[in-house]
């Protein structure tokens, strides 16, 4: 249930049900409530206005928004306090301020750090695109993109934005002047995880609706988002705080954090309340690095995650159209140019796929041990846009789905014995059912053909060693430590697996 809905019930109680004086009963809610707290002080002066505790809450509530009283008399004529209230603690309904009450929430945060920005004060695509990546206000950005340029979509941009700017001013209102950005960061967390009780939507869901639960509107209506979803409300309010943060994708995962004096990282993985995870949990065996994403970059997110939902519905023109969206904000990324390459090609677009994926073609990004082999070997022959397909066929952990996925994969690498992606996912669908005696000899033929991958060693080390196999795991783990070092990498599951199997067979 929604935060002020239970603080007036908890209020009414309060009064209606504890049997004392009438004004002895208001005193003692008055007591209960948290002084730190604007809803609950705006919720009891709904209840009492007329009491002189009522008058106490209203009072204190503006003191936390740092409304004085000539600027806020006691009565407001033209603005409803309810307005105020629900757009913190709203239902379901749609918002609904009047330009006065707009006016005036956003005279309350005009101190708000956001105000410093360039990109606070743009209102057109072209506008935001010119801007240099720190001066991007992310909010103004992804809501232009969003709703576009029109008088109508600036003023639904302007009542999402008052909301976030209520939100922030009452965080605000928990920190003193000068608060560290540990303490920001820890009061942004208890207001949005714990207080307002943003969540990670169920897998059935997100997996359904992905871009639902990434567009900022949606995320605040519902109280639900993926990683990037709750991500971007989270940069929003830093900006606002001014709260330098950085935002970080490890492969399919997004997640801000903030680099201390000196140099430590403090990570808020934002589909987990906001605990700090070590850095080494988001590296892999084959990623080796982690991006760090601009505010600008961030914004071409939003429309990566739209397109994988039609990617997934195999509506790739759509997809191709999103994805070039994104590309105007993040121009060179090398991830972004293969998923619009492997899209163009989906859509019968060949030449243009081609083009896009041989701009990539000699590159291993940073993050990455490894080149991509898949691109690879389109480029080269060894599979067709239906080999692509293949490998990128959803699956949605049932059985049914994994087993219609390897059927498919098995059609493609019959065709193509040679096609080192449509192997190893050929080999993760045994994997994924519990068949690793299956999963082997295809992982044996994918390393017969490249001895390069450092995730191909690794499963199949571990695999020997279920086996019992200790001399051919010891190999394979070898060959994998090999390569990941001489990208510099030293992953954690290595190293853990290496204590495992020396435990078991020593060596030399």
């Amino acid at each position: 249930m929604k935060i002020l809905f239970l603080s007036l019930i908890t209020l009414s109680l309060f009064a209606n049900e504890i049997h004392l004086p009438s004004s002895r009963r208001i005193s003692a809610a008055y007591s209960t409530l948290d002084p730190t707290s604007i809803s609950q002080n705006f919720a009891f002066y709904e209840l009492y206005p007329e009491t002189k505790e009522g008058h106490l809450a209203l009072r204190r509530a503006w003191d936390l928004l740092k409304v004085s009283d000539d600027t806020a008399p006691i009565y407001l004529p033209e603005i409803q306090i309810s307005s105020l209230i629900n757009v913190i603690n709203r239902k379901d309904e749609e918002i609904n301020l009047s330009e006065n009450e707009l006016i005036f929430i956003e005279s309350l945060g005009k101190h708000l750090h956001n105000r410093k920005l360039s990109g606070h004060k743009v209102w057109t695509r072209d506008e935001v695109l010119a801007l240099a990546p720190e001066e991007i206000d992310l909010c103004r950005g992804l809501f232009i993109e969003q709703y576009g340029e029109s008088k109508e979509a600036a003023k639904k941009t302007r009542m999402y934005e008052a909301m976030i700017d209520l939100m922030t001013l009452q965080i605000l209102g928990r920190l003193n002047e000068d608060a560290t950005p540990l303490e920001k960061i820890y009061a942004i967390n208890n207001y949005i995880f714990h207080e307002m009780g943003f969540r990670f939507p169920p897998h059935s869901l997100h997996a359904k609706d992905i871009d639902e639960y990434t567009f900022l509107p949606s995320v605040i209506d519902s109280r639900k988002g993926v990683c990037l979803g709750v991500s971007i409300l989270y940069l929003c309010i830093a900006q606002r705080l001014d709260l330098e943060l950085e935002a970080v994708t490890p492969p399919g995962h997004i997640y801000v954090r903030y680099v201390k004096e000196n140099g430590d990282h403090y990570n808020i993985e934002t589909t987990a309340r906001g605990i700090n995870v070590p850095t080494e949990r988001y590296l892999g065996v084959e990623t080796r690095d982690l991006q760090l994403r601009t505010m600008k970059e961030v914004i071409g997110l939003a429309f990566i995650n739209q397109a994988s939902v039609n990617w997934m519905k195999k509506k790739h023109e759509t997809a191709v159209t999103l994805y070039e969206k994104a590309l105007a904000y993040m121009p060179n990324d090398y991830l972004l140019k293969q998923l619009l390459g492997y899209n163009y090609l989906l859509s019968g677009r060949k030449e243009e796929g081609r083009k896009m994926l041989e701009s990539t073609q000699d590159e291993t990004p940073e993050f990455s041990v490894s080149k991509d082999t898949m691109k690879t070997d389109f480029l080269s022959g060894k599979t067709d846009v239906e080999g692509i397909d293949a490998v990128f066929m959803h699956v949605d952990e049932t059985r049914k789905s994994i087993l219609e996925k390897q059927k498919r994969l098995q059609e493609v690498v019959k065709k193509y014995p040679l096609f080192r992606a449509g192997l190893l996912q050929l080999a993760g669908t045994y994997l994924q059912l519990g068949r690793e005696k299956e999963a082997y000899p295809i992982l044996e033929v994918y390393h017969a053909v490249d001895d390069t991958d450092p995730v191909v060693n690794y499963y199949l080390a571990v695999i020997s060693f279920d086996r019992y196999d200790y001399t051919a795991a010891w190999k394979y783990l070898k060959r994998a430590e090999e390569l990941v070092h001489s990208r510099d990498h030293n992953p954690r599951a290595l190293k853990e697996f290496r204590k495992v199997l020396a435990r078991k067979c020593p060596t030399t």
